[in-house]
C-alpha cells in the first residue's frame, strides 16, 4: 500500500510538471503566449501625435539700434572742452529661436513673451510641425505674465490645442514637455509634475504661481506646450533654473505657466486683436516687441542718463530720450524726431522709459495720449516744449 501511494503521488507531480511545461512551451501545449504590448497604443505616444501638429517652431530676428560715442569725441572734451557731436546709432541683428502652439484653427499662437520681446523691425518666422512657413504677425503680450499672442494667416482651418479642456495640475502626474529643444523639431522630454504655486525671479523680473517639472526644459522650448498623458494642455514651458540665486547649481528644475492663466490670458488677448485694424495687402507691420511705444506710435525710448544729457547738453534727470522713430507711425506723422525728449504723458512727469511703459499699461488700439515733447537744454536754457496729441494704433 505504502509502495502505492508513493506511486501516486509521483504520478500526480509528473502531471503537474507537464502541465506547466505547456504553458511555457507552446510547441507542447500548444498555448499562443499574450501579445507584446504595442508602442503605438502607450498613452505618452498618444498623446504627443494629438497635440503635435499644433506646435510649431518660432524664429525671431530683430533689429537692435544703440548708441555710441566717436573716441575721438572723449578724447576732445577732456582735453579741449569741445563735445559737440551727438552719439551715433549702430544697428545690429539679434536671433532668437523658440516655440509656440497654435490655439484656434483661425492661426492664433500662444508663446513666451520673452520668445518674441522688445524689437523694432522684428521678423517672425513660424514653421509648422508639416514645415510649411508663414510670416507671424506680433499681436500683444504681457511681459508680466511672459505670455503673448501672434498670428499666422493660413487659407484653411489649422490644428489647434483646446484650452477649454485642461489638466487638472495634480503633483505626481506624469507630464511631457514638446517643442523644439536646441532647434530640434518636434523634441519630447518627459517628467513629473514636482510643484506648483513657485515664484522665481529672472532679470529682475517676479513670475508667480509657475508649475515646476523635472521635464528637461532647454533653449528652444520656450513657448511649447506642457502636456499630460491624455493630451490636454498643462502649462507653457517657459524657463530653466540651473543655478539658485547663491550660485548653487541645480537639476531638474523647469517651470511652466499655467495652463488656466493661459487660457485667461489668450482670452484677454483676442479682446485687443479684435480691436486692431486687419493689416493692409503688402503693408509694413507695426513693430513688434515688449515695448508699447514702439508697438502703438512708433517711438523707440531710452533712458537720459547723466553722461548722455551731458553729452547732449540737456537737463539732467529730466525726461526720456527718443532714439528712432519709425517711418509713418503716428510719432513720425506728428513730427516726432530722434534726439527730442519726452517730459510728461498726460500730466505725469516721465524720467525712466519704465515710467512711459507704465502709464502705456493700459493703453489699447484707438487710445489717446498727450505727450510735452520737445528740448530743455541745460540750466533750462533753450527750451522748445510743445503737448502733442497721438492716437495709438
Amino acid at each position: 500500500m505504502k509502495k502505492s501511494r508513493k506511486i501516486g503521488e509521483v504520478g500526480r507531480l509528473l502531471c503537474l510538471i507537464i502541465a506547466s511545461l505547456s504553458i511555457a512551451n507552446p510547441v507542447l501545449g500548444q498555448v499562443t503566449p499574450p501579445p507584446a504590448s504595442d508602442p503605438a497604443a502607450e498613452p505618452s505616444v498618444l498623446a504627443v501625435a494629438k497635440v503635435l501638429p499644433a506646435v510649431v517652431n518660432i524664429n525671431t530676428e530683430r533689429v537692435v539700434r544703440r548708441q555710441v560715442r566717436d573716441p575721438f569725441d572723449d578724447f576732445a572734451a577732456q582735453f579741449f572742452g569741445v563735445y559737440r557731436n551727438r552719439p551715433r546709432e549702430i544697428r545690429q541683428t539679434q536671433q532668437s529661436l523658440g516655440s509656440g502652439f497654435i490655439v484656434d484653427p483661425s492661426g492664433y499662437i500662444v508663446t513666451n513673451e520673452h520668445v518674441v520681446e522688445r524689437a523694432a523691425d522684428l521678423k517672425i518666422e513660424v514653421i509648422t510641425n508639416d514645415n510649411k512657413s508663414f510670416k507671424g504677425r506680433y499681436i500683444t503680450g504681457d511681459p508680466k505674465k511672459d505670455l503673448a499672442l501672434i498670428k499666422i494667416d493660413s487659407d484653411k482651418p489649422l490644428p489647434f490645442v483646446n484650452l477649454h479642456d485642461i489638466s487638472p495640475n495634480l503633483l505626481g502626474q506624469t507630464v511631457i514637455v514638446v517643442g523644439n529643444a536646441l532647434g530640434y523639431g518636434s523634441s519630447i522630454s518627459r517628467g513629473v509634475l514636482s510643484g506648483v504655486k513657485r515664484e522665481i525671479s529672472i532679470n529682475n523680473n517676479d513670475y508667480h504661481d509657475l508649475l515646476q517639472t523635472d521635464a528637461a526644459i532647454n533653449p528652444g522650448n520656450s513657448g511649447g506646450p506642457l502636456i499630460d498623458l491624455s493630451g490636454r494642455l498643462v502649462g507653457i514651458s517657459s524657463a530653466k533654473m540651473a543655478f539658485t540665486p547663491q550660485g548653487v547649481p541645480t537639476q531638474g528644475l523647469g517651470f511652466a505657466i499655467p495652463a488656466d492663466i493661459v487660457r485667461q490670458s489668450v482670452e484677454q488677448f483676442k479682446k485687443i486683436a479684435d480691436k486692431q485694424p486687419a493689416p493692409k495687402p503688402g503693408a509694413a507691420e507695426a513693430p513688434s516687441g515688449a515695448s508699447k511705444a514702439e508697438r502703438m506710435f512708433g517711438l523707440q525710448l531710452q533712458d537720459l542718463t547723466d553722461d548722455l544729457a551731458a553729452a547732449l547738453e540737456l537737463t539732467r534727470g529730466k525726461g526720456v530720450l527718443i532714439s528712432a522713430v519709425e517711418p509713418d507711425s503716428p510719432a513720425d506723422r506728428a513730427g516726432f524726431e530722434r534726439g527730442l525728449v519726452i517730459y510728461r504723458l498726460g500730466k505725469y512727469d516721465v524720467n525712466a522709459v519704465k515710467d512711459v511703459e507704465k502709464l502705456l499699461a493700459q493703453a489699447d488700439t484707438g487710445s489717446s495720449v498727450d505727450f510735452a515733447v520737445g528740448i530743455v537744454g541745460r540750466y533750462g536754457r533753450g527750451r522748445r516744449v510743445e503737448t502733442v496729441n497721438l492716437e495709438a494704433r
